[in-house]
């Protein structure tokens, strides 16, 4: 089982859409801001991860609603990353009011992409472990 990284966001009001909850794309953007907290808490900043020469890339997204989001709520977004041995990796994150209601559920693909070559790296998890300063907390 992968690692457990959190991190809790409330809901501002100009993220809402008409019907008065969250837009759809800004749980992508919630997802997106838990997944670099993740990678800077591991000690992979975007400088580091340039510096290196490669960077995360989003390859497939899918989101499950199971409650709507509204202002002045607070949602905990976590994430947890599942490694095989190709070039992608998995990211699951659930997305949790603060009183323990499941919001949604977002799976997604990924890989780490070369820089130069424009190409996915072909063991990102190995390239990630030897970069970060703390690992473990990418389930590495």
């Amino acid at each position: 089982m992968a690692d457990l990284f959190q991190v809790r966001i409330a809901v501002r009001g100009y993220e809402l859409d008409v019907q008065g909850h969250v837009n759809q794309a800004v749980y992508l953007q919630y997802g997106e801001h838990a997944r670099w907290q993740c990678f800077q808490a591991a000690g992979l900043s975007p400088e580091v991860l340039v510096s290196a020469g490669c960077g995360p890339v989003v390859l497939e997204t899918t989101i499950r609603y199971l409650k709507e989001l509204r202002s002045g709520d607070e949602v905990d977004v976590d994430c947890r990353f599942f490694w095989g041995s190709g070039k992608t990796f998995r990211v699951e994150q659930d997305y949790t009011r603060v009183d323990g209601t499941p919001v949604a559920a977002v799976t997604g693909v990924a890989g780490l992409l070369d820089r130069e070559s424009r190409r996915l790296v072909p063991s990102p998890a190995e390239r990630l472990r030897e970069l970060a300063s703390d690992p473990g907390v990418l389930g590495l």
